[in-house]
């Protein structure tokens, strides 16, 4: 007998599924299609910055209805002007994405953090960025590639706030970290230059005299220069005025006219003062402001930072007066500076909130009216469903019965055509047939057919009386046809196996198929074969080789 599909189809179902399908597709299409042009934006944002800036920005933030969508949008703008060098104040709402991939994603949850931690320094809040970059680089199991990242972004914003001492540390793991050869260059000048600030200056001057030797041998001219240069501060740091001269006249003599002459005339005025020297000092100095007017290469601001306070302390020096309206002047411009800038800042994130509020009350919109169609479809759908559940249930039921009452009346029309013998497997079905609880089974549903079916069980012995079945006299009957089979089967696997693993072991070990199994332990075949695999994993058979096969092995020792 064949096992019929008993997939029913209930004449709402395909209407149904349909309209469901069609509600949910459209919404489901269009997230597709963001996701498609999100993913097709990522590739370009460590290559192309600007381009994927621009791709972004033509994607309405409104449109993302998905979180997921938003959090990658977000992730990926932030990336864009990270790569880009932008200014990163516009990003707040990268902290969105950081929220959502943090028991998700963890690779995304790395990046959003560090990302996060870098508006926060543009924002002007350097600690909180350092405190947040801590704490995330001191999480378990980060990849090298993404530690890289985390740690170069901890030393920007440590050096910017003259975090030294753990910068020296961070920089030190970076080194073992990062085999690029040029980014080892870099890090061994970030070492340099973190020690001068950490007030370590001879380590800072032994690495710069390293750096020195390889640039010379080398060739490459813009380092010496760059190194020499680090090298007058450090000089000077260290007291040693003259060497630091010294070294600034070379650089005058081999690369004059450079960008950095009215800072190396400063150097020479700084040295002077701390010799004592106030009239050469005030005479470098003013070769310096010279120098240093117009100039294109030159931020009068950042020049006029140096400059001023050592032009007032010579002024002091010589005649015993400090005017306090060069250094007003210069604060008050910085300060504009400043607050020009945090009004940038703050517009940009209103922008960006405006922008989060009105996606907002999309979606919120979109979600009323989803909710209406999902509860106009609820009672359909249940109805349907539990309409659908009770026929297929009743249809299984059905089906397993006919199935049960075909292996039996097999088993029974074998038994009753041949002739009592003392075959083992013979004598087993027999016993079966006496002892186990088949008669109580088919008599459970008194059918004309089950009533014959009882005849003819009858026929073959008339000593069942409906018992239930006698295991240990199964058992009994197991060791006797097969040598003590089971009492050694139960003393070496007993505490291994379950009861009705055990019953299962011994009709395989009888010749009875899974379906006659299930026939006569009244479960399904379905049930047999788990129970069969649960066998085979707990005795470590495996898959190709028959489990009584080896029971037969093992059992035996």
């Amino acid at each position: 007998m064949n096992t019929p599909n008993f997939i029913y189809r209930h004449p709402l179902l395909p209407a149904i599924v349909a309209f469901i399908v069609a509600t949910i597709g459209v919404s489901c299409s269009h997230s597709h299609r963001q996701a498609q042009s999100l993913s097709g934006i990522e590739p370009l944002v460590l290559a192309h910055p600007d381009s994927a800036s621009a791709l972004l920005g033509d994607i309405d933030i409104a449109d993302l209805e998905e979180d997921s969508l938003k959090a990658w949008y977000y992730l990926l703008s932030a990336s864009a002007h990270k790569a880009g060098e932008s200014p990163m104040v516009s990003d707040s709402l990268i902290r969105f994405s950081l929220e959502y991939y943090k028991n998700r994603d963890y690779d995304r949850y790395l990046r959003s953090a560090d990302l996060y931690a870098l508006y926060l320094f543009w924002s002007g809040n350097g600690k909180e960025s350092l405190r947040l970059l801590d704490s995330i680089i001191s999480l378990p199991d980060i990849p090298d590639r993404r530690m890289i990242e985390l740690l170069q972004s901890r030393i920007g914003v440590g050096g910017a706030e003259f975090d030294c001492d753990n910068n020296i540390r961070y920089i030190k793991h970076l080194q073992k970290l990062d085999k690029d050869s040029a980014n080892q260059a870099e890090y061994r000048f970030q070492l340099c230059v973190n020690y001068q600030y950490a007030g370590k200056s001879d380590s800072a001057l032994i690495i710069t005299d390293d750096m020195l030797e390889q640039a010379r041998a080398n060739r490459l001219g813009d380092d010496q220069f760059k190194y020499t240069y680090q090298k007058i501060g450090i000089l000077e740091e260290l007291g040693r005025y003259s060497e630091s001269n010294l070294l600034v006249d070379y650089i005058l003599q081999n690369a004059p006219d450079n960008s950095a002459m009215p800072y190396l005339y400063f150097w020479k005025a700084l040295n002077y003062f701390n010799m004592g020297m106030i009239d050469r000092s005030s005479r470098e100095l003013a070769i310096a402001d010279s120098c240093a007017q117009g100039r294109d290469d030159v931020d009068p601001d950042y020049y006029e930072s140096f400059a001023g306070p050592l032009r007032e302390i010579l002024a002091y020096r010589q005649n015993g007066k400090i005017s306090l309206i060069r250094f007003a002047r210069q604060n008050n411009g910085q300060r504009d500076l400043f607050d020009r800038l945090e009004y940038t800042r703050l517009q940009t994130e209103q922008n960006a909130l405006r922008q989060e509020n009105k996606a907002l009350t999309l979606k919120a919109q979109n979600e009323r009216i989803t909710a209406i169609m999902i509860i106009c479809l609820l009672g359909a759908v249940i109805i349907g469903l539990i309409a659908i559940w009770n026929i297929q249930k009743r249809k299984r039921k059905s089906i397993e019965a006919e199935e049960r009452a075909e292996a039996l009346q097999k088993m029974v029309d074998e038994l009753s055509a041949s002739k009592p013998s003392s075959a083992e497997h013979e004598s087993l079905r027999r016993a079966m047939l006496r002892q186990l609880g088949i008669i109580k089974m088919v008599a459970e549903t008194p059918t004309e057919q089950n009533q014959d079916m009882l005849r003819k069980i009858s026929s073959i012995d008339s000593d069942t009386n409906g018992a239930l079945v006698d295991w240990a006299n199964v058992y009994d009957i197991i060791d006797n046809l097969y040598s003590g089979f089971y009492s050694r089967l139960r003393a070496q696997y007993g505490e291994l196996l379950t009861e009705k693993e055990l019953r299962i072991i011994v009709f395989m070990m009888a010749g009875f198929s899974t379906k006659e199994i299930g026939v006569i332990t009244s479960q399904t075949t379905a049930t047999i074969y788990v129970r069969k695999s649960s066998i085979r994993k707990k005795l470590g058979v495996p898959e190709k080789e028959d489990i009584i096969a080896f029971l037969r092995q093992s059992v035996s020792r």
